[in-house]
């Protein structure tokens, strides 16, 4: 058993608040349900290692482990225009990327709000509005009067079965999205058809996980980086894989030992082995659009954690030991109470916690509330928060021990609002790291804020494609 195995485990802390003893003994069993144990944390990298493997060896694991067919690693002096178009949660983004080598770069871009209507209507409707976003792009920057097809990164951040750099078929929607007619479908073809329908002349010329464009525009900047994460609307993480752990690769050999692997992590843990859930995660997952899939990335990922919070909140209401048993329309919606809710609450420094009184008051309509109550809410919004952070920190050890970076070290490109906005998220997942490993991991180990790092990484690797083809 290796060293980082045997570590103490850290003992439980006991939660107060100015309540009664009763609302007193609910903060702490409720933290006792979200406590993430050092020894617990060891379980789920122990698992996430060998579900590692299984993904790397066949086709049709838990977690894909999916090749990218992005081969090699960026190096900063790439050259040259390209599109990017990044898919994969509140908004479409389209960009023109234009590489100027020495590791800099010039980006021109626009955000276009995808609905929920088109978010579980059909497929051909969702690539025409993108399509038709492309082309008002390409118009208002005076790139639609080009005689060549421009070259365009695809970032599409749902778990494809990808066959070839800018060909792949949705194995599931996830975040919200149900688009009917698209499972199964190559999702390259049908957007290509909706821009010759548009007459664009635009080619795909690469199909990217956010993941692995996070991983490429790091590396564009950073030699050391080894991984790119996402950590916003949903989670899910790439890293560089050596050819020869892919067992389950068919194709010609590849002209490079290593290739970025889509881990697909979101789904880890859907057997429900290793992590504890509580009634509030198993409500949260009833309710939701996709039962019983996805358990990692629901415990974790910005889309999940306020209603979590929420059915917490509604259950202390229950019981009469919060908000003197009201609650409010607003409360009792699903979905209601966001994540950026809980940001403000946990970073409501204020002596009677007046911003967390504003969220609860103002926006989400609760009759008056007492300090005894708003203190309960931050608990609880703390609770949620650190074990998301701690469950994270458990699959990049898992990487970092599968990869034998430990002692190495290396930089981990994270993305999402979750990592950027959500307080002490990157203590409390280094914080995991150093229960693992030791102390010296905060030496080793850096996390690297790549702010929208998959439309750079998308026209990276578009570039690459376009060479290399």
């Amino acid at each position: 058993m290796s060293a980082w195995l045997s570590r103490k485990v850290s003992a439980f802390t006991i939660h107060d608040v100015d309540g009664s003893s009763a609302q007193k003994e609910a903060i702490n069993g409720i933290a006792k349900e979200f406590e993430v144990s050092t020894e617990n944390l060891r379980t789920i990298v122990k698992q996430f290692n060998e579900d590692m493997d299984k993904g790397l060896q066949r086709h049709g694991a838990t977690v894909a482990m999916i090749p990218s067919y992005v081969q090699g690693r960026p190096t900063g002096k790439e050259t040259g225009k390209y599109l990017a178009l990044d898919l994969g949660g509140t908004n479409l983004r389209v960009c023109e990327v234009n590489l100027l080598g020495d590791s800099k770069v010039t980006i021109h871009q626009q955000k276009f709000v995808v609905s929920n209507e088109l978010k579980t209507g059909e497929m051909r409707h969702l690539c025409d509005y993108i399509a038709d976003c492309v082309d008002s792009f390409l118009t208002e920057n005076g790139s639609d009067k080009l005689d060549n097809d421009l070259q365009l990164g695809f970032t599409f951040s749902f778990p494809v079965n990808q066959t070839a750099i800018n060909r792949g078929t949705l194995m599931q929607w996830t975040k919200g999205f149900s688009c009917s007619g698209a499972v199964g479908k190559d999702v390259v073809i049908m957007l290509q058809d909706s821009f010759r329908r548009k007459n664009l002349n635009v080619h795909i010329a690469a199909i990217v996980n956010d993941t692995v464009g996070t991983l490429m525009a790091n590396g564009y900047r950073d030699p050391k980086s080894h991984m790119g994460v996402i950590l916003g609307t949903g989670t899910n993480a790439a890293y560089y894989e050596t050819m020869d752990k892919i067992v389950k690769w068919d194709q010609a050999p590849t002209s490079t030992k290593e290739m970025a692997v889509n881990m697909e992590w979101g789904a880890f843990d859907n057997e429900r082995r290793v992590i504890h859930l509580t009634t509030y995660d198993n409500k949260l997952d009833r309710e939701s659009i996709n039962p019983r899939l996805q358990t990692y990335e629901k415990l974790i990922s910005g889309m999940y954690l306020g209603e979590i919070t929420r059915n917490v909140l509604v259950s202390l209401i229950d019981r009469s030991l919060l908000f003197n048993g009201l609650s409010s329309p607003d409360l009792n919606k699903q979905w209601a109470f966001e994540t950026a809710y809980m940001s403000t609450i946990e970073s409501d420094a204020t002596k009677d916690l007046s911003d967390t009184q504003h969220v609860l008051e103002s926006i989400l309509g609760l009759p008056m509330t007492t300090l005894v109550d708003r203190q309960m809410v931050k608990k609880v919004c703390e609770f949620v928060g650190v074990r998301a952070a701690r469950v994270s920190a458990a699959g990049l050890a898992a990487v970092l021990s599968h990869s034998n970076l430990v002692e190495e070290g290396c930089t981990i490109a994270i993305d999402g609002s979750v990592f950027e906005f959500y307080p002490n998220f990157a203590d409390n997942m280094m914080a995991g790291l150093k229960e693992l490993f030791g102390e010296q991991i905060e030496n080793k180990v850096k996390f690297a804020l790549a702010r929208d790092g998959s439309g750079l990484g998308a026209a990276v690797i578009a570039m690459m494609a376009h060479r290399a083809a």
